[in-house]
């Protein structure tokens, strides 16, 4: 049966996270004075970078709440375990007035979405919460495109686990195998989706991963959004089985 909806990852898939992350946290640490404690910006970077990945893990697995991952993450890198929450919040948003300073999504999304516009429906599936990807997509121009947003935060339940994606299909009113999922991460997003009896693409960004190996089982692989119309075309025609893993 026809593929009738694609179902979208937001970070490091349509929008360009590492980079923003990684520009944002440099200006915000210069700003702050807090480089002189590192033999390079690189370190700096990297300490920041592993700390995100293992608070978020700790979010996925339901042992923090999303605002809990944040002040922990300020906390763990500031070094500083007594940080109120209201001075941990107050960190991280200055943080991010660096990290919105640097928004941009991948050259090959607005071309994708165009070229499945009339063909498909879309919506977007992230473990974020609903009002970080809502203000994140309206700002990129793109909240329009989709005809639902569901994140993790709100649902209770987050990727990789089927219920995340089915949750999403439920929404859409389709069964799983009438919809694509497309997203960053082999194993949240990839090997989820296909367990979870979706269409899933991997589209490898070449973003390093803090976790899963780089070939799961059951995904289509792919390293630009300009290869997925033709995925979607010859499942639709075809049910070809996929061509990766």
């Amino acid at each position: 049966m026809a593929i009738a909806a694609v179902v979208w990852d937001v970070d490091d898939t349509l929008f360009d996270y590492t980079t923003a992350d990684r520009v944002g946290m440099r200006a915000h640490l210069a700003a702050e004075g807090l480089l002189d404690g590192y033999e390079t910006a690189e370190q700096a970077l990297a300490r920041w970078r592993r700390i995100t990945d293992a608070q978020w893990a700790r979010y996925s697995a339901g042992e923090a709440t999303f605002e809990g991952q944040r002040r922990d993450r300020v906390r763990v890198f500031l070094d500083r375990s007594e940080l109120s929450d209201d001075e941990a919040d107050a960190w991280f948003r200055r943080y991010l007035a660096h990290y919105e300073a640097a928004w941009a999504l991948f050259p090959d999304v607005l071309p994708a979405l165009d070229a499945l516009a009339a063909s498909h429906r879309h919506a977007v599936l992230s473990n974020s919460s609903l009002h970080v990807q809502e203000h994140k997509l309206t700002i990129l121009g793109l909240r329009d495109r989709f005809e639902a947003v569901l994140c993790a935060a709100e649902l209770g339940v987050s990727k990789p686990q089927p219920r995340a994606f089915l949750a999403v299909c439920e929404a859409l009113h389709l069964p799983p195998h009438q919809v694509a999922y497309v997203g960053d991460h082999p194993e949240i997003d990839g090997r989820g989706a296909a367990e979870a009896g979706l269409l899933s693409v991997w589209i490898d960004r070449g973003v390093p991963q803090a976790t899963g190996p780089e070939a799961p089982v059951g995904p289509h692989r792919i390293a630009t959004l300009a290869e997925l119309p033709g995925i979607l075309v010859s499942e639709s025609r075809f049910g070809a089985p996929s061509t990766f893993g």
